[in-house]
């Protein structure tokens, strides 16, 4: 029978495998660290088991009183080693990957989704998650090549977004067009030689929409871009010839929130 000290290491053995993509594939896990993320996972009930320092559970007394999630106070050593940051906050949440489809998302139906395509910097794709939030968007789709949203880097840029929005992972983006048309919304993408002004499309914006957003440096794929009903374009009177992915959704986004909005109230 193992003892309570090998039984610990062993949990934390396992949780610091979800550190990488194919540990948290496999378990179906993810780690949040910091009170933030961790209470934001709370709420969502996704919390199976909760590391501790005896410093971070004194701070975080009244966050952790009363949880059903087991607690397991650990050396600064483990937490350390459960933590991917810079400065570990000796608190780590083991939480459930929400099973979310695209199905469940369309089934709404929505009116304004994300689409984030090849994505593959973390930063980014939690900044647009937590754009999407903010905006009232119904959904995020990662499509094509993009990075683990339950990646440690993207769950902080989301700052919690991420347990308040559906975040769909879809490798084929061609065809997640396909079902986003079938359930009736219109696709519409940026470009710099976009054919019509953000300014001007209010009237269309009034629709349901899905944003397409590609990465900065190669945007769209071509085969993706071509899918798109409307190619818009950001007016911008300065001397920057592009804006980032971060950036241009937190334009588009909304603008289409906003003409939605109205939409509903006339």
């Amino acid at each position: 029978m193992r003892s309570a000290l090998t039984e610990r290491s062993a949990r934390v053995a396992a949780a610091v495998k979800l550190h990488r993509h194919v540990g948290r594939r496999r378990a179906g896990l993810f780690l949040a660290e910091g009170p933030n993320l961790v209470e934001a996972a709370l709420r969502r009930g996704l919390v199976r088991d909760l590391y501790v320092t005896e410093d971070a559970a004194r701070r975080h007394d009244e966050l952790l009183a009363g949880q059903l999630a087991p607690v397991h106070v650990v050396t600064e050593r483990a937490a350390k080693a459960l933590s991917d940051t810079v400065t570990p906050s000796g608190l780590i949440a083991v939480c459930q990957i929400p099973a979310t489809s695209l199905n469940d998302v369309l089934a709404g139906p929505p009116g304004l989704i994300t689409v984030a395509v090849d994505i593959s910097e973390p930063g980014n794709a939690g900044t647009l998650i937590r754009i999407a939030d903010a905006m009232g968007a119904a959904a995020v789709i990662l499509a094509g090549h993009s990075v683990d949203p339950f990646n440690g880097k993207c769950l902080r840029a989301s700052t919690g977004s991420i347990f308040s929005i559906p975040v769909v992972v879809a490798p084929d983006a061609l065809q997640v067009l396909t079902l986003l048309r079938t359930a009736g919304l219109q696709v519409l993408a940026t470009a710099v030689d976009g054919e019509i002004s953000l300014d001007d499309a209010d009237p269309m914006l009034a629709r349901p929409t899905a944003w397409l957003f590609g990465p900065e440096a190669q945007g769209l794929p071509d085969e993706v871009a071509a899918q798109a009903d409307r190619r818009l374009r950001i007016p911008m009177a300065g001397g920057a010839e592009s804006l980032n992915v971060a950036a241009a959704a937190a334009i588009c986004m909304y603008q289409s929130a906003r003409a939605l909005q109205l939409g509903q109230r006339t």
